[in-house]
């Protein structure tokens, strides 16, 4: 790059660490940096691992002690506190949030795919605290809600958190919370295989070889860092049955078909809260959920928390028909309302509940019509898990993987194919429901589907493609100093004073009919001048292209992060539009 004498003294006098940060920016602007994102995404699994393992102690510990048995044990509490715990912690959460700036009140996956869909991975700081300790408070204080929404919004800001303080260009920022986002699954669930297609099937919502190795080195640092706080945990290990008999297939179709009109309701209501919820006080809408969380809890204490207590319940066949439909009903009822008006919980837990429940009693009906032969209870159970989650997420690899990893029982594969595929057909044919994130972020006007263009200029950043070979000129130089400057064979003359560009052709034209001590004015010459406007070092070539559209410029100033008043190159939108065809 060719600057001024000024500048050039300035870079040279830079630190080693200086440089070497500028060369790693260099490189990860480009869209083939795999070993540079694969690092920092090894770096991102650890940080994301360490936060989830963080959140779960701040959970688990308080609920170990002040609940009898385990830390799920909600349903052994007295009455009073089924309906005051959920009231009580809902009201001082939305008082606390009253005075928090509304920016960051908004949480959970959702969040994370607006910012990654609309902000380019840049996920702010704020949001990230209220996630972590509001997430807490929900799950402390028993609201029918999961803790892997919580996951992964910690998840996806460590990676871009860690980004932006590294000030590393945008194209970086979307891989590195998909890094987050797998780490954070791998965590909560030790499910790494699910945590990889979920960051990428669900959240990320793009298959790329340049993204799955991060991301999966990403999952397999999350998953090493909860086993080694938890263990080597298996959430359903015990359920290691296989299918009685294959002409129990169209009872496990029923299976998907019945998840699918569970799954349906619960994305119309959770839609129907959020629409209500648009534009209230939140300390409003917290309260009302807390007391219908309370009310249905008198009735129902199981949907409280997690409920993965619950779940062991049903795969050991300990619920009947009745009460788990009830179960069911309720927790789509409390979870639909609750995470509608915007607590900073979790949806995969639930629907993975809701889901047990529902296969729990497709499977005590096939016990009553295939006597002896039919699969155990528990089958359906897991079944059901995976069908619900597959449906209402319109993410049918990430739940059939979900529901294997926290199985370990292969056997399950082959008929949740069958079970996850019905139902999400069901889902989106019949009732013709969008997945939950996108139904939600379309009410809120904020989903778009990225076209192809979008995509390729998203992964790489105006480094990688900014053209270097300029040189910083006064508008008032004489005929020596002009030749002088051409003589560096730059590609793009700047005007200091007034922000504009020159192509050196026009100066070296005007030098041939020159005086040899003549006064060149170079906003005078004859020549084509470029407005400009700055975009920062760590913007990608689809911002650039929507700022050149936007100011209908052709040309922009890449300026440092660092001093805004020295140039690091020059993007143009010829560039941008070669990038794109080649």
């Amino acid at each position: 790059m060719n600057f001024d004498p000024n500048t050039r003294q300035q870079t040279s006098s830079g630190s080693a660490l200086s440089r070497w940060s500028e060369s790693l920016r260099d490189q990860l602007a480009s869209a083939d940096a795999l070993p540079q994102l694969t690092l920092l995404g090894l770096i991102t699994g650890i940080i994301a691992g360490g936060v989830i393992v963080l959140f779960r102690w701040a959970v688990e510990l308080p609920l170990g002690y002040f609940l009898p048995g385990n830390f799920e044990n909600f349903e052994a509490i007295s009455p009073l506190l089924h309906f005051g715990l959920p009231v009580v912690g809902a009201v001082a959460l939305g008082l606390v949030l009253q005075f928090v700036d509304k920016r960051h009140h908004a949480t959970s996956i959702g969040h994370v795919m607006d910012r990654l869909q609309n902000h380019q991975g840049r996920m702010p700081l704020g949001n990230v605290i209220t996630q972590f300790f509001g997430g807490a408070t929900c799950l402390l204080t028993g609201q029918s809600v999961g803790r892997e929404g919580p996951a992964v919004h910690l998840g996806a800001g460590s990676g871009s958190l860690l980004g932006q303080w590294l000030k590393l260009p945008a194209n970086s920022l979307r891989p590195l919370a998909g890094c987050g986002v797998a780490a954070a699954i791998a965590a909560c669930f030790n499910t790494p295989m699910a945590g990889v297609i979920f960051a990428m099937e669900v959240v990320i919502l793009e298959y790329t070889i340049a993204g799955f190795i991060p991301v999966t080195l990403a999952a397999v640092a999350g998953a090493t860092m909860t086993r080694l706080a938890f263990g080597p945990e298996i959430a359903f290990i015990n359920a290691q049955s296989v299918m009685g008999d294959l002409r129990e297939l169209p009872l496990m179709g029923l299976v998907g078909l019945v998840v699918a009109v569970f799954a349906a309701a619960y994305i119309r209501l959770h839609g129907a809260s959020c629409r209500w919820a648009l534009n209230r006080p939140i300390a409003l809408r917290f309260a009302l959920a807390g007391l219908f969380t309370g009310i249905c809890a008198l009735w129902i204490p199981q949907i409280m928390g997690v409920g993965y207590d619950t779940i062991s319940s049903a795969l050991a066949g300990e619920l009947g028909f009745a009460l788990l439909l009830a179960i069911a009903v309720t927790k789509l009822l409390a979870t639909s309302v609750s995470l509608g008006v915007g607590m900073p919980g979790g949806v995969v837990g639930p629907l993975l509940f809701i889901g047990a429940c529902v296969g729990g009693a497709v499977g005590s009906a096939a016990q009553w019509i295939m006597p002896g032969s039919a699969s155990a209870i528990g089958f359906y159970v897991i079944l059901g898990m995976g069908a619900m989650m597959g449906a209402t997420l319109n993410a049918p690899l990430a739940a059939m993987m979900a529901i294997l990893e926290l199985t370990y029982n292969p056997n399950i594969i082959f008929p949740s194919m069958l079970v996850v595929i019905a139902a999400c057909l069901t889902t989106r044919w019949v009732f013709n429901c969008d997945g939950l994130f996108q139904h939600v972020l379309r009410l809120q006007g904020k989903f778009r589907s990225a076209e192809a263009m979008e995509q390729l200029l998203s992964r790489t950043g105006v480094r990688g493609l900014m053209d270097r070979h300029l040189v910083v000129s006064d508008a008032q130089i004489s005929t020596q100093s002009a030749t002088q400057l051409l003589s560096h064979h730059p590609h793009w003359i700047l005007l200091r004073d007034s922000n504009q560009l020159l192509q050196p052709a026009d100066l070296n034209s005007y030098l041939q009919t020159a005086a040899p001590d003549e006064c060149i004015d170079l906003q005078e010459i004859p020549a084509r001048r470029y407005d400009l406007a700055r975009i920062g070092a760590d913007a990608n070539l689809y911002e650039a292209l929507e700022l050149m559209n936007r100011q209908q410029l052709d040309v922009l100033w890449v300026e440092s992060l660092t001093d805004s008043q020295q140039p690091l190159g020059i993007i143009s939108r010829h560039k941008i539009d070669n990038y794109y065809r080649i």
